[in-house]
């Protein structure tokens, strides 16, 4: 069927005109192979310098043999007893960053002569959500004590000169973990640059409802690719109204612009060709009248995640690139790497193909998943519902020289909570804890059975298969 509208296609990220089929990872004369290896274990000498990671079997190999010793679980790090930086060859590694408004997917690799291996491959899951939340609890408490004419301070305004840069804690937020998951990668590999996509949507260019004039319906993706992308992501990739997927995708206005219709992102909505065509220039109300609601409030749904995006980008760029060499790349030649060579959709991956490259040789099977937790609560009380105290917490956070959050194993002799169980620990005064494990929470473990292999750090951790992985 031939691409009419805006169909969404694969295009090159050159300049003018319609851009050819890409080209697959091999057809540059040589049949690339692309292997999904365990993630690799970050190596350091025996005075905590980063080392070059190494596979999982030799790590395996130096732990048997008394070499080495467990410096961190998770991400798992070993130390070697026996050798210095002065003594080893290191290539070093890179790091490369998809941010995003919820999930910032980090890839750490190999690179010579334009040729990715993946070592390694984190989620960061932010907690950007909560922290609005929490704020605005915060304030309509404040709010609400003031208003009832209560003993409390008189609200005050000659305080709030914000500094230049200031973001939105729920913004910053997102900032100061990618930045502190960067550091910490530089603790334990020998990092030499950063790569990071530094915007995937252009909100000025979203909003801004240019119209789309003659030929540029029938030039390449990159031709409007804000929007295309945008919409994309928006609705899925699948037709808004038939919701079939993997088929060639138009952009359809929603109100017809021979009806009056505007360009503006708002308007526009992912068709099948099938769909596009049926639908012609009738409203949604006449071409599906079951489904106009939910495509109406789909398409005007606010641009808040690309807005996070948007106000991070330049702060995140000055924070890395005062600390690393740092590249910046684009959301179209990350879709483009990613396309060339044949690899799916995700954060991880995406962040493994932002910048510029040659070719992925390797990827990483499983991703570990960083969410962040936080560290605790600062307030010692519950409140009511009007924000008055009612209930007195601990005045300490730690019992028996644990904390909530700690990675524990706990090694149960008999009863019926016999066995090993190894997780977060959530602690009680009682000292009976409980052990939330990947098959679930058991309670009531005593804590002279507790061992600490790792304190907690603000993220709760979880491994999972990566995309395009098949189980097993």
């Amino acid at each position: 069927m031939e691409h009419v509208r805006g169909e969404t296609t694969t295009a090159s990220p050159g300049e003018g005109g319609v851009t050819p089929e890409p080209a697959r990872a091999g057809e540059r004369g040589r049949e690339v192979h692309i292997r999904a290896n365990d993630p690799y274990v970050f190596v350091l000498d025996k005075k905590h310098r980063p080392l070059q990671p190494c596979p999982p079997a030799r790590a395996r190999k130096l732990l048997a043999k008394g070499r080495a010793v467990v410096h961190r679980y998770t991400p798992f790090t070993i130390r070697l007893k026996d050798r210095l930086l002065e003594e080893s060859e290191v290539d070093g590694v890179e790091v490369g960053i998809d941010p995003g408004s919820k999930y910032t997917g980090i890839a750490v690799f190999t690179a010579r002569a334009g040729e990715r291996r993946g070592r390694h491959a984190i989620q960061l899951d932010h907690r950007g959500a909560a922290v609005k939340k929490k704020l605005q609890q915060r304030s309509a408490y404040r709010r609400g004590r003031r208003s009832r004419n209560l003993r409390y301070r008189a609200p005050r305004f000659d305080n709030r000169a914000r500094s230049k840069g200031w973001l939105a804690p729920s913004l910053q937020h997102r900032v100061d973990t990618t930045v502190s998951w960067t550091d910490r990668l530089c603790r334990w590999a020998p990092v030499t640059a950063v790569h990071v996509e530094l915007v995937a949507f252009d909100t000025h260019a979203l909003s801004a409802g240019r119209p789309l004039e003659g030929a540029e319906y029938h030039k390449g993706t990159l031709h409007g690719y804000e929007v295309r992308e945008y919409v994309l992501a928006k609705f899925g990739r699948a037709c808004a109204y038939c919701g079939i997927t993997s088929v060639p995708l138009n952009i359809d206005h929603v109100h017809p612009r021979s009806r009056g219709g505007s360009d503006r992102v708002s308007n526009l909505a992912l068709a099948c060709v099938p769909c596009n065509q049926a639908k012609a220039d009738r409203p949604v109300e006449d071409f599906a009248p079951q489904a106009a609601a939910r495509v109406l409030g789909q398409a005007k749904a606010p641009l808040r995640d690309a807005a996070a995006v948007q106000s991070t980008r330049w702060a995140l760029w000055r924070a890395l690139d005062t600390r690393l060499p740092t590249h910046v790349g684009t959301g179209g030649r990350t879709k483009w790497n990613r396309t060339r060579n044949d690899i799916p959709k995700s954060h991880t991956l995406d962040a493994l193909c932002v910048g510029k490259l040659e070719a992925i040789t390797q990827t990483v099977s499983t991703v570990l998943v960083a969410a962040c937790s936080g560290r605790g609560s600062y307030a010692r009380t519950r409140t009511d519902r009007y924000g008055f105290p009612r209930l007195l917490l601990p005045r300490v956070k730690g019992f028996f020289g644990f904390t909530t959050g700690d990675l524990v194993r706990a090694v149960v002799p008999k009863g019926k909570r016999a066995g090993t169980h190894t997780g977060r620990v959530a602690v009680r005064a009682s000292g009976n804890f409980n052990i939330t494990t990947a098959h679930g929470t058991v309670q009531g473990i005593g804590h002279r059975h507790v061992r600490l292999l790792q304190r907690a750090d603000g993220y709760a951790y979880t491994l999972r298969k990566a995309e395009g992985v098949p189980p097993g």
